[in-house]
């Protein structure tokens, strides 16, 4: 009898435990900086998915370090579900493949909640350059090995860059720049002539006769320009690099936790004034189940080291 009071209490306290989640606000970690596209992204599914929830879930920025600082703070967080993460393939596929040791395992810290979307890249050259299409700039580049530049201000740009270069076999320069901002100046001012970017800084550019828009890395065509092709149907084969964002929280977080978690963020990507949002910064809003964010994860970061050692790049 003692034995059956005792469990009878103890689900008790956890089914109490459990409804009471989140008794305070959430913090949502995000490895953008004020203003950007993501931090638009994450406010707007944040405010959402805290009104679901019961509580705010307070957007706590935290830049630099290609998402390493935001997600080792996330990382090493008490697993109460209080802080939660919003990854992307920059600190959980990028990172990993350029850097020898992290702070974190982008599989083994986490507990994945639920996938958030996918970003869309563009394929942009500067208006100086004689190509409208993705064949026409593999036929110059190959015309003129070494001579053409292509610019990156994140680790989306650095990696498609070089699988492009890898799986078109033409020869471009790299150069890196610290933000999409400036690669995207230097790009219009032609000191560069192509670039993979995100239609929140290209797009502006485009009516003005600035930038040409050759492509786009999705794998369906963007709403924001339906006439510009894929890679795939511009005749790209091969190209295997997404651009994705995903909610995480500490491993060892209550399921209860990253169970209410997941559901305030799915019913936040079905409403269509979240969605209308997002798809205007140019991202596409997907939810998933644990699962499924875990093998993108995994599935990512095996294609990311992939195209990293091809290129012949060495981690540091």
């Amino acid at each position: 009898m003692h034995k059956s009071f005792l469990a009878g209490a103890i689900a008790m306290l956890v089914l109490s435990a459990n409804a009471a989640y989140p008794e305070s606000p959430v913090r949502l970690v995000i490895p953008f900086p004020p203003g950007s596209a993501s931090d638009v992204i994450a406010r707007t599914l944040a405010t959402s998915a805290g009104a679901k929830l019961g509580q705010p879930i307070i957007v706590d920025n935290k830049a630099g370090g290609d998402g390493i600082i935001s997600a080792n703070e996330v990382a090493r967080a008490k697993p109460d579900g209080l802080t939660i993460l919003f990854g992307t393939n920059s600190a959980l596929s990028a990172s990993p493949a350029l850097k020898v040791k992290l702070p974190y395992d982008p599989v083994k810290s986490f507990e994945p909640v639920t996938s958030l979307g996918r970003y869309t890249f563009f394929l942009y050259v500067n208006s100086q350059m004689p190509t409208k299409n993705v064949a026409q700039l593999i036929q110059h580049a190959k015309a003129n090995p070494g001579k053409l530049n292509f610019d990156t201000g994140n680790t989306t740009a650095l990696v498609s860059s070089l699988q492009f270069n890898s799986v078109t076999q033409v020869k471009m320069e790299h150069v890196a720049y610290k933000g999409e901002p400036p690669a995207m100046l230097d790009l219009l001012s032609d000191q560069v002539q192509v670039m993979f970017g995100t239609p929140t800084l290209g797009m502006p550019h485009l009516a003005a006769g600035k930038l040409h828009v050759l492509a786009t890395t999705s794998s369906e065509c963007s709403p924001l320009l339906p006439d510009v092709p894929t890679l795939t149907e511009a005749g790209i084969r091969g190209f295997s690099i997404t651009s994705w964002a995903g909610l995480f929280a500490p491993t060892g977080t209550p399921k209860a936790a990253t169970d209410a978690l997941r559901s305030a963020f799915t019913e936040a990507l079905k409403d269509p004034v979240v969605v209308a949002t997002l798809q205007k910064q140019g991202f596409v809003p997907l939810a998933s189940d644990p699962e499924g964010l875990r093998r993108l994860v995994a599935e990512q970061l095996v294609k990311y080291r992939d195209t990293i050692r091809a290129a012949g790049i060495q981690p540091e």
